[in-house]
């Protein structure tokens, strides 16, 4: 393996050996700290932009799975098309794998994606140096020095969004996906429950449109970045059609409402996040991929906060008391992960039957 280095925005170095493409690349550092899973946070729209590093230090040992496409067409084993990570940065990398549906090593399958791969890194003293100073900006450098790369000043939803309406399934009820980087597992779960499920861009006036629901997905970067989607969800708030939030969508969901937002030290990439149902003693241990959080002070006469944080206090979901909004900052759908909330989907889906 050829021997390279990952530099941070404070001048750190960490050694490593390239073990995916040979090119070099630089976008934000996060470190996520599930110990399985990486297909899926690999494909997940939300890393566009990402350096994505794993805490566990075994990665690849189960290679990589074939598509496996469902009745509607999509990858049951990736959440989207193509890898969505910069790079991807690992303590051990697994040359031998080894799996029943496995299909590919983890490092040809980033070589074909043209991916860089760092393994041999300190990956426990990176995510403690990460946890003490904030996550920053990084540079996998291979052969050149690539020019820093800055998530947060670009429009990275437009760049995972479709950019066309498409419709899926046949369902008693119409729900208006809106695309801010959904992943496949939402969309199945949607027409699992008797839904058509019409996939719209993030831009898409969907308050000029008579749907039975509508679903606001979960996507990359800074959720004020999507001005048009938040004007457009705040007419819809003026009805009383059910509205659901999942990560950057409950974000919009809120700030639709009136709240605002504000970027975590170091953010929640896991799947083992709990949360507590306030007013209750229900508990859900949780899938979390997000940079950012929903000031829940800032909510609007009629809004609350639906679930809390357990390790941080921050906003981990919100509801309207009177009416059928609310928005979760987890991911009920899992992939990877629990799937504690995925009841979650049922509530929504009550929800529109309950409108009509």
């Amino acid at each position: 393996m050829k021997a390279i280095h990952i530099l941070l925005e404070d001048n750190s170095q960490w050694p490593g050996y390239s073990f995916g493409a040979d090119i070099s690349t630089s976008g934000e550092l996060v470190f996520n700290t599930g110990m399985v899973g990486y297909p899926e946070s690999l494909t997940d729209p939300s890393y566009r932009g990402q350096i994505l590093m794993c805490t566990y230090p075994l990665i690849g040992n189960y290679g990589v799975p074939n598509q496996e496409i469902s009745k509607w067409g999509f990858s049951r084993n990736f959440e989207s098309t193509q890898i969505q990570a910069s790079g991807f940065i690992v303590s051990h990398y697994c040359e031998q794998w080894s799996h029943w549906k496995g299909e590919k090593s983890l490092g040809d399958w980033l070589k074909e994606e043209n991916i860089p791969g760092v393994t041999g890194v300190d990956t426990r003293s990176l995510t403690r140096h990460l946890r003490a100073a904030g996550t920053m900006l990084a540079k996998i450098i291979v052969n050149e020095t690539p020019e820093w790369y800055q998530p947060q000043d670009h429009h990275l939803v437009a760049q995972v969004s479709c950019t066309e309406p498409h419709i899926y399934g046949s369902g008693s009820k119409t729900v208006a996906l809106i695309d801010c980087g959904a992943k496949n597992n939402i969309i199945h779960q949607l027409l699992q429950r008797d839904c058509t499920v019409h996939v719209v861009p993030w831009d898409f006036p969907v308050h000029q449109h008579d749907f039975d629901g509508i679903f606001v997905s979960n996507g990359p970067g800074d959720p004020r970045h999507c001005a048009q989607t938040i004007q457009h969800l705040s007419i819809c708030l003026q009805r009383n059609k059910p509205i659901f939030g999942i990560c950057m969508g409950h974000q919009l969901l809120g700030m639709a409402a009136g709240a605002s937002v504000f970027k975590l030290k170091y953010g929640h990439r896991s799947q083992n996040q709990p949360v507590i149902e306030v007013g209750s003693n229900r508990a859900l241990i949780t899938s979390q991929n997000h940079g950012y959080a929903l000031d829940h002070h800032t909510l609007p006469e009629g809004w609350s906060c639906w679930y809390e944080n357990l390790n941080d206090k921050t906003c981990a979901g919100i509801i309207h008391r009177s009416q059928r909004f609310c928005g979760v900052q987890f991911h009920p759908e899992a992939s990877p992960g629990p799937t504690d909330s995925s009841h979650l989907f049922s509530r929504f889906r009550e929800l529109v039957e309950q409108c009509s």
